[in-house]
């Protein structure tokens, strides 16, 4: 077998051609690659991934693609926490912040009382 199956799920699916959303698919795997490099060719930006799984097993980037492998590439997860499994990064992907100019004061009234705070009060950042 000289293929690996791919299967992106959820956001991701945007950045792929229409054939390929929503399902798996083989790719031929013909020289060495990583897997960022085989995720990259499909159009899909690596800062969008949040979690890949190989063949059941979380790996990261620099994993190189053999065939015969299952690829599952997840986006970030909002819902739950998949820390234990995740190798890509060290932290979350995303962390809430606001930039807030000062002609939006009202607004950044608002926020902090969301829950957000006041981190620089002359540059107007938020945390």
């Amino acid at each position: 077998m000289t293929h690996a199956v791919f299967r992106f799920y959820e956001e991701l699916n945007d950045f792929l051609a229409p054939a390929r959303r929503k399902c798996s698919f083989e790719h031929p795997v013909d020289r060495r690659a990583s897997v960022k490099d085989m995720i990259e060719s499909f159009g899909v930006p690596h800062t969008e991934v949040d979690l890949i799984l190989v063949d059941g097993e979380s790996v990261d980037f620099s994993h190189l693609v053999r065939a015969g492998q299952r690829i599952s590439v997840y986006p970030v997860f909002e819902a739950f926490d998949v820390a234990p499994l995740q190798r890509l990064r060290p932290g979350p992907l995303r962390r809430t912040r606001f930039v807030v100019g000062v002609n939006l004061g009202r607004l950044a009234r608002y926020l902090r009382l969301l829950g957000t705070r006041r981190s620089n009060q002359r540059s107007g950042l938020l945390n």
